[in-house]
């Protein structure tokens, strides 16, 4: 695995930035860390015990110093500790706030910088494609800044420009990235529950799609379909032919972010209405039409002087299954019925729960949590139940119970958490599950529907049928090899590895303390006999081998105390 890292050093950046990693790692008191991953032997001895003089090492906590050193790290680390401020389930909870305070806010680039991709991406030069462009940013982010122009027939249009470099930056980054995943699991086995190196993975194919504006384009596209006979949700339209992997130009809206309250009185809109269009806008997405907006914050969510609700930036999509929007609607019924023994059946199927978890206990256990979680709930109509708690309140039973929640399930959490959150400065009233319980309603008629359960009685007949069929073909084959003696099992030793490698370091220093030993012995028996010149009365080479031992044992002992194990 240290080989594949030192294989990234194929050009002079590649070696920059794997060393400021493992520097801003080092500064920010991770030198453990990275000992564990077995790579201090690509940081300096000198940088090793520089970091003993910063104090915010020992100041600030360890999910605030993560956090940190993201920051500092660039756009590829800012974008995964975004994704995984909306994983608590993996990370805990104090990571995943800490998380949420990082801000994708970065300084803008040049104009000059802009004007050279547009060109270099459309193949004209900038006056032919627009009569004016502002060259100050509206916003600027660590993968895109976009500005307002106008086109030579007058529209008004926003152009979104990629940072120069950013993919190479960011595929970079992911190698790198990758590499320590697959170290941590090689090295830190119990780092294999937080499942590193599918984090990278899902971290990496989200910010390839959000570096690819044809995607965000399409993703455009879908909205407008499935919100083309919305009266009070407007989707901007796009101009195909300004359209590239690194440059895409849509329509300017008009209007003022949502969370702008001065603004939307002056504009002289019901709050109200607009709360209860963007919430009705969101459950029609998830429960209707299984593909939604995944980034609400209130700088992509715009009240328009019409009274609809514009939205923007379309990079980061959530897509539901048929079979995942009933499994929550499913999950909420019998959450509302307290029927628990469905509850977990139906956590089961969103893939809550494991094969692996023992479900009796799990059953024992979740019924003691409801008090502290659910009992809140109870008493209330369906009507008055906050569909954005009963979501945080599947996170908090997954993080007690060690369960796993698939990314989409999590982006609606994310989603709703943020959407109520601005509902509620809109309109403190306003009740979501009001909102949500015709679609609710619609999908569990559709789950009983006569239709629906052909196709699963067809679709489970097939599947028997199938099996029916291969299954003496696969006892042909087992009863063939057995009796060739050709069957075999193959048996994982979990843990094997980490143990070889600590008696391996432990040799080693027990090793290197022989040899301190060694080099004592000689230099006392040398003092004795006192040959050669002198320092300070005693012979030289007598001194010499005291000093070295003096420095190869302070080296021994400082190693096994930054190991944690004396």
């Amino acid at each position: 695995m240290l080989l594949n890292l030192l294989r990234l050093k194929r050009t002079y950046r590649n070696v920059a930035r794997v060393r400021q990693i493992l520097n801003v790692f080092l500064k920010h008191g991770f030198g453990q860390f990275l000992e564990q991953l077995n790579l201090q032997r690509l940081i300096p001895f000198r940088k090793r015990i520089k970091v003993l003089g910063y104090p915010q090492v020992i100041e600030k906590t360890i999910p605030e110093r993560l956090r940190i050193a993201f920051s500092e790290l660039g756009p590829s680390f800012i974008k995964l500790a975004q994704l995984l401020s909306a994983r608590p389930d993996l990370i805990t909870k104090p990571y995943a706030d800490e998380f949420k305070k990082l801000q994708d806010e970065v300084p803008p680039f040049p104009f000059i910088e802009v004007k050279k991709i547009i060109e270099e991406d459309m193949g004209v030069p900038l006056t032919d494609l627009f009569s004016a462009v502002d060259e100050k940013p509206l916003a600027a982010a660590s993968i895109a800044q976009v500005h307002s122009a106008t086109l030579l027939d007058g529209s008004d249009v926003i152009i979104k420009v990629q940072r120069p470099n950013i993919k190479d930056i960011i595929e970079t980054d992911i190698s790198i990235l990758s590499t320590l995943a697959s170290l941590m699991v090689k090295y830190i086995p119990e780092a294999e529950f937080f499942n590193p190196v599918g984090i990278v993975e899902e971290f990496s194919k989200t910010v390839r799609k959000e570096l690819n504006f044809i995607e965000e384009s399409k993703n455009i596209c879908r909205f407008r379909k499935n919100f083309a006979d919305h009266p009070n949700l407007y989707i901007p339209k796009t101009f195909p032919e300004f359209i590239s992997e690194r440059v895409i130009v849509m329509e300017r809206l008009d209007g003022v972010r949502i969370d702008d309250i001065k603004g939307i009185k002056r504009l002289g809109l019901d709050r109200t209405v607009l709360a209860r269009i963007g919430v009705d806008a969101y459950f029609k997405m998830m429960l209707e039409d299984g593909f939604f907006h995944a980034d609400p914050h209130p700088g992509n969510i715009f009240a328009m002087p019409d009274g609809k609700i514009g939205l923007m930036d379309f990079g980061i999509v959530g897509w539901l299954s048929p079979e995942l929007m009933e499994s929550i609607a499913a999950a909420f019924v019998a959450l509302i019925n307290r029927d628990f023994d469905a509850l977990i059946d139906q956590y089961i199927e969103l893939g809550l729960i494991t094969e692996e978890t023992d479900i009796e206990g799990l059953r024992r256990e979740f019924k003691s949590d409801i008090m502290d979680f659910l009992t809140p709930l109870y008493g209330l109509t369906l009507a008055e139940i906050n569909f954005a708690q009963f979501l945080d309140t599947i996170t908090h039973l997954a993080i007690k119970h060690k369960m796993r929640i698939p990314s989409d399930l999590l982006l609606v959490n994310k989603s709703m958490l943020i959407l109520d959150n601005i509902g509620r400065q809109l309109d403190p009233n306003l009740n979501f599950m009001a909102v949500a319980e015709p679609y609710a309603t619609k999908l569990i008629r559709q789950r009983y529907s006569p239709k629906r359960i052909y196709n699963k009685v067809a679709k489970n007949v097939t599947d028997f049928g199938d099996f029916l069929v291969t299954t003496p073909k696969q006892l042909k084959v087992l009863i063939r090899k057995a009796l060739k003696d050709d069957l075999h099992f193959r048996m994982t030793v979990t843990g094997l590895d980490r143990l070889i490698r600590d008696i391996d370091r432990s040799t080693n220093r027990l090793a290197f303390s022989i040899v301190i030993a060694a080099i004592i012995m000689s230099s006392a028996v040398l003092t004795l006999s006192g040959v050669g010149g002198k320092i300070f009365d005693m012979p030289a080479i007598g001194m010499i081998g005291f000093i070295m031992a003096f420095i190869l044992g302070v080296w021994l002992i400082v190693s096994i105390i930054r190991s944690g194990r004396l």
